[in-house]
């Protein structure tokens, strides 16, 4: 079964194009500056790469640009677009409705639609996605995949923030957490490599990268995790603050930083970016700490510093950790965040092997020494390849 999986955005369509149910990536690409008159293609697929300027004035016709190339004769991988059995989207908030993936129909759309306040930058434009693929493969199974499902499994103690309990009533003002299809996809493979049932390890799973958040598994399912109502709470990211007192904002606006002002700051020019003064790539940062720029090693410290808090704290709430993931853009190629994280763990039972720590592959590796209780893997993350298995399962339903 062949199956498209699409991520819309608010400017950009990404996708792949998978066999099912072997998990062979067939084609993908990206559609960039959608709405502008700039738009360009990339496309990865059939032995070839092309880069290419297209019309995409709009994320429908973005959606023809796609399927015009996964059919064209020579760079396409199939024959007729009718082939495609299946579409998987990528959503980013479910609110509280949904708890896993979905066929979607109008009362999904809706659904969709109704929760796109908590998520104005990113559920607008899959919606988009959505209505552009239902019109243009009518007869192919739509399925929404949401970040937040995997941390519907949160206790009302773990969701809940200390406000008038009618604020949750009224608005549903709680912790929702992101990055719930990457959690969830690397504690299975988790599961997989300890030779456990993926209901029976207790994990902490850390992803990282120019947005990052970390999750606390129990047993398997999500008990907390740092991102909350937003994306903006949790870990010091990219351009984003993470945690912070709130009543910095009531100061800030005294001194008279508008609402706006407010957002982009916490936003956009906080986190490594707001810190160093300088970039919000950690390779860069690597790089001038090195040649001893203080401010740039402020930054990574920081960065470092919140995930071993987190890491303790979730430690305690599981009441015992069997293992801990890094994945993420971070995550995954960055050993000396890795080490960083890890050097004083020692007391809860973590310590990496520094050759292990180093090695580039493979791309799934215990990194832990043999003298450290609890085992530390690097995973890549796939969300992609989550998101097709869902819809694959659902399709198939």
């Amino acid at each position: 079964m062949k199956i498209l999986v699409i991520n819309a955005g608010s400017s950009s369509i990404k996708y792949q194009l998978f066999e099912m149910p072997q998990s062979v990536v067939l084609a993908r690409g990206i559609v960039e500056r959608v709405g502008q008159p700039d738009a360009v293609l990339s496309h990865t697929g059939n032995d070839s790469n092309i880069r290419r300027p297209v019309q995409a004035g709009s994320h429908q016709e973005g959606i023809s640009v796609i399927l015009q190339a996964l059919a064209d004769p020579q760079t396409g991988t199939v024959e007729d677009i009718r082939q495609i059995s299946a579409v998987g989207h990528r959503v980013v908030h479910g609110g509280e409705e949904f708890t896993d993936s979905i066929r979607i129909d109008s009362h999904v759309q809706e659904s969709i639609r109704r929760v796109a306040d908590l998520a104005p930058l990113h559920n607008p434009p899959n919606l988009t996605g959505i209505q552009a693929a239902r019109q243009a493969l009518p007869d192919a199974v739509q399925v929404a995949c949401f970040d937040t499902a995997f941390h519907t499994s949160l206790s009302p103690a773990a969701y809940l923030y200390g406000l008038p309990y009618e604020i949750y009533e009224k608005y549903r003002v709680r912790r929702y957490g992101f990055h719930g299809i990457s959690h969830r996809y690397v504690a299975r493979r988790a599961a997989v490599l300890m030779n456990r049932d993926k209901y029976d390890v207790n994990l902490i799973t850390c992803h990282l990268g120019n947005g990052s958040s970390i999750t606390a598994v129990k047993n398997g399912k999500s008990a907390d995790t740092s991102m909350g109502l937003t994306p903006l709470e949790g870990l010091l990211m990219g351009t984003r603050c993470g945690d912070l007192d709130p009543a910095i904002l009531f100061y800030l606006s005294g001194k008279g930083y508008s609402i706006d002002q407010l957002n982009d700051l916490c936003n956009k020019k906080s986190g490594l970016l707001g810190v160093s003064g300088v970039s919000n790539d950690m390779r860069n940062l690597m790089e001038l700490a090195e040649k001893g720029n203080r401010r740039a090693k402020l930054a990574i410290d920081i960065f470092c510093y919140r995930i071993r808090k987190y890491i303790g704290a979730y430690t305690a709430a599981l009441g015992s950790l069997d293992g801990v993931i890094f994945t993420g853009g971070i995550g995954e190629n960055c050993p000396s965040v890795r080490e960083g994280v890890c050097s004083d763990l020692t007391q809860i039972g973590i310590q990496i092997d520094s050759d292990r720590n180093r090695a580039a592959q493979p791309k799934e590796r215990l990194i832990s020494s043999e003298k450290s209780r609890v085992k530390v893997y690097v995973i890549a993350t796939n969300e992609e390849a989550a998101i097709a298995a869902d819809t694959y399962s659902l399709a198939q339903a």
